[in-house]
């Protein structure tokens, strides 16, 4: 079965215009998020911004940490820490399964 675009949650697919609406947000908050490095789309051939559904994920997350008060450049700060929580858990997990197998 061929695997179209919109199946796959990595491609990006979503104009800011798309975007803004559907977050109910205003496009230039989605610019200043990427402007920030929080949340960075891909390009189109064009130059221009387009989101995929993980993309958008973030995106809500960090609405919502904005909506508790916290910049931009906290958001970025928690999303880097996120990240790297998230690498470290997967270091730990494949080093598991190694001792597992010994």
């Amino acid at each position: 079965m061929v695997r179209l675009p919109f199946d796959d949650e990595h491609a990006p697919l979503y104009s800011v215009g798309q975007v803004a609406e559907m977050l109910h947000v205003q496009q230039a908050f989605l610019r200043r998020l990427d402007e920030h490095d929080v949340v960075r789309p891909a390009r189109s051939p064009g130059g221009q911004r387009r989101y995929t559904r993980n993309e958008i994920d973030d995106l809500q997350d960090a609405i919502e940490l904005v909506g508790e008060g916290m910049s931009l450049v906290a958001v970025r700060r928690i999303f880097e820490l996120q990240h790297q929580v998230a690498e470290l858990k997967a270091e730990l997990a494949g080093e598991h399964a190694v001792r597992e197998k010994r």
